[in-house]
């Protein structure tokens, strides 16, 4: 996912403002909880917000496309798979396929510095088939190539899940700086239910990813074209689908029509 632009004001800007009236009772906590744990927390999370890849488009919705980073940024998260795929599919020869792959991750690295683009995707793809191709070449086992991805995915399924039990979730974190809410919706049970019920959607998405692949993964060989084709139709297209449905859910509440307002 690429970096992203500081948050546009929108459809949805004010939400911040709208006050206990309209998302509920203030949720209780402690002025030393607070004190210790909001600072931090906060500069945490505006600062991963502002990072996550997520943009707005004019109607206050998510612009799918462009939080996936464009073409170019689909183009980087699918390649290097496909590429390992076909190559190994082809030649048996899982040293060429892994060169291959890690050649494709390369040219779009270079491709970023010649556009001047930020390189903190094109790096972190050519960092992630590396360690693959690293491990499926010690292994001598070409379903190694995917392993990394599995491990990527329990622990940003273990990382959210926490971040429910301690009342931070995830999407609250995310969403809340790109809607201008910062942390307020934390005062607010209702918005803090619906960012739970948010940052579940994406869980299950994480889940749904291991429950189909580690089954081909542990077939073996026969398994790999099952595997690599889920990889990709599962990865980053799947992953901005569920955003999107969790963006979605958590959306605040309408504020309410002023008295004698027409509408």
């Amino acid at each position: 996912m690429t970096l992203p632009e500081k948050p546009e004001s929108g459809a949805e800007q004010g939400t911040a403002e709208r006050g206990t009236a309209e998302w509920g009772t203030p949720a209780e906590s402690t002025p030393a909880e607070s004190a210790a744990v909001q600072p931090t927390v906060a500069q945490l999370a505006e600062g991963y917000a502002a990072k996550a890849g997520l943009h707005r488009s004019s109607n206050g919705n998510i612009d799918v496309l462009k939080s996936a980073g464009g073409i170019q940024g689909i183009a980087e998260s699918i390649l290097p798979g496909l590429v390992f795929l076909v190559a190994f599919t082809f030649t048996r020869e899982l040293p060429l396929a892994l060169i291959s792959s890690l050649a494709v991750a390369a040219a779009f690295t270079v491709a970023r510095l010649v556009q001047r683009k930020p390189l903190t995707q094109a790096f972190a793809g050519i960092v992630g088939v590396g360690l693959s191709a690293w491990l499926a070449n010690s292994t001598g086992r070409a379903e190694d190539f995917y392993v990394l991805g599995f491990f990527t995915n329990i622990a940003y399924i273990l990382a959210m899940s926490l971040s429910i039990a301690v009342r931070w979730p995830f999407a609250g974190l995310l969403f809340g700086f790109i809607r201008n809410e910062g942390l307020e919706w934390r005062k607010h049970p209702a918005r803090v239910k619906a960012y739970r019920l948010a940052t579940w959607i994406i869980i299950s998405v994480l889940a749904l990813r291991l429950l189909v692949q580690v089954p081909l993964y542990f077939m073996g060989e026969a398994g790999l074209a099952g595997l690599a084709t889920t990889r990709l139709l599962m990865g980053a297209p799947l992953y901005i689908l569920g955003i999107w449905i969790a963006w979605l859910l958590s959306r605040p509440a309408p504020a309410p029509a002023a008295a004698g307002d027409p509408r």
